[in-house]
């Protein structure tokens, strides 16, 4: 099964500040011993790099590096995707969608992976599965 694992994830696993750290841990800890193809792009990389140095300082950042990123499947966004995913953020009109929202739902889509270890709203919005399933 294939997973694409979000910014809000990757953070809320590091930050033991971060109201869903513990949900967040156990998610984690699950995908690790399934078998799961753990999958994010170099833009979800991107902006998660720039979160974890900014909020909680380098040696989150080391971790992140080290222990984390070996495990994942980076997809690289080209420039046919980045237009694609410019274009459906143009069209949606929505001031909260990102651009690294919507090429991550690209991927998704492309990828025909269904589940993303997130805690963003926008992924259920578009349809897609998120975990961990928290209680509204």
């Amino acid at each position: 099964m294939m997973t694409f694992i979000d910014t809000s994830a990757f953070y809320a696993t590091i930050c033991s500040d971060d109201p869903f750290h513990k949900p967040a841990r156990h998610t984690w800890s699950t995908l690790l011993n399934q078998d799961n193809v753990l999958i994010c792009t170099n833009y979800i990389l991107v902006e998660a790099i720039t979160l974890i140095q900014r909020r909680l300082g380098i040696q989150a950042l080391r971790l992140f590096q080290e222990d984390i990123l070996p495990v994942m499947h980076i997809e690289w966004i080209t420039p046919e995707q980045h237009h694609l995913a410019v274009t459906a953020l143009i069209i949606t009109n929505q001031r909260h969608l990102s651009l690294v929202d919507c090429a991550s739902f690209e991927t998704m889509r492309r990828l025909a992976i269904r589940t993303a270890f997130a805690f963003d709203p926008h992924f259920t919005e578009q349809g897609f599965d998120s975990i961990p399933q928290l209680n509204a």
